[in-house]
């Protein structure tokens, strides 16, 4: 490819927009604070092309564009609605200088937070995991029993697990425990039920010729049974993590004094908009790493197909 057409896209017009724009007067903004929009537009800017010089098909440079496009052009919208044209309240929407400023100085008080919600989902999921697979898979080779557990999941799984939280509030004895529990449960049905219905669609003529082959059940559950699943495994497990997240959020800012929805249900209760803001990109940013690794996962252990 020549310099061309790995640079002329319309992401590198749009940071020299971002650029251009704050030769705007401010109205609501101190002039420092301008540079951590442009820090955060240049960092962006030097990955991208980064990404653009090393890649060997343009179709490798289709998705970095496009993600720097839109945050280019949410910075553009952000600033000139805020500091540029103050046609938003600052004290609800404060420019996007004034957040990235508050993310960096509050990045010390955010880890212990991002910790502890990772904490909190990382045993939740994996003890859903660790009970949900192998039972889908036992249950899936019994047509009867898989036949009967399908619907069982299927209307337990249709039920809220944050209803659950005021019976784990009185049994269990403590906050963290509870949200493990309402983790667990929310991750539990989805795997399970995907777990059982990879099982029961895998030809029955496959199963067949290891049995012909003599080949022990135990052998045909992991060896035969579980990788031909795994498609289906990953998709409830996506799923499960996604309801997770949702639950852990909404069970840290009921009653929880750590974590991600904590931070922003004590910054929002005190009004501190900018806080909360800042909150709001922690956690879509911590979620968007976490199903990064996950895809990755995925792709690793799908890699035969």
């Amino acid at each position: 490819m020549n310099i061309k057409k790995r640079f002329a896209k319309i992401s590198h017009l749009l940071f020299v927009t971002v650029c251009l724009i704050h030769l705007i007067p401010n109205k609501t903004v101190k002039p420092d604070e301008f540079l951590y929009t442009l820090g955060f537009a240049v960092i962006v800017e030097i990955g991208l092309i980064a990404v653009c010089a090393a890649a060997k098909k343009p179709s490798t440079m289709n998705l970095p564009c496009d993600i720097a496009a839109f945050l280019y052009s949410l910075l553009i919208v952000w600033t000139l609605a805020t500091s540029k044209f103050s046609l938003l309240k600052e004290m609800l929407f404060p420019p996007p200088g004034v957040v990235f400023k508050q993310l960096i100085t509050d990045i010390p008080q955010l880890l212990p937070h991002i910790g502890s919600s990772l904490a909190l989902v990382g045993k939740g999921y994996a003890l859903a995991l660790v009970i949900a697979v192998p039972l889908g898979l036992i249950l899936g080779t019994a047509v009867r029993a898989g036949s009967a557990a399908t619907y069982v999941s299927k209307f337990i799984g249709a039920i809220p697990p944050v209803v659950y939280i005021p019976y784990g509030i009185a049994l269990l004895p403590s906050f963290r425990a509870v949200s493990v529990m309402v983790i667990f449960l929310a991750s539990f049905w989805p795997i399970l039920a995907a777990t059982m219905s990879g099982v029961l669609y895998i030809e029955k003529r496959i199963v067949d010729s290891a049995r012909v082959l003599n080949v022990g059940k135990f052998e045909t559950l992991c060896k035969i049974i579980l990788p031909a699943s795994l498609p289906q495994i990953f998709t409830g497990m996506g799923q499960g993590l996604t309801v997770s997240f949702i639950l852990l959020t909404s069970a840290e800012m009921i009653g929880a004094r750590s974590g991600m929805g904590y931070y922003v249900k004590n910054y929002s209760d005190l009004g501190n908009y900018t806080r909360t803001i800042v909150g709001v990109l922690v956690i879509g940013i911590v979620i968007s790493l976490v199903f990064f690794l996950f895809n990755k996962l995925q792709k690793f252990a799908l890699r035969w197909r």
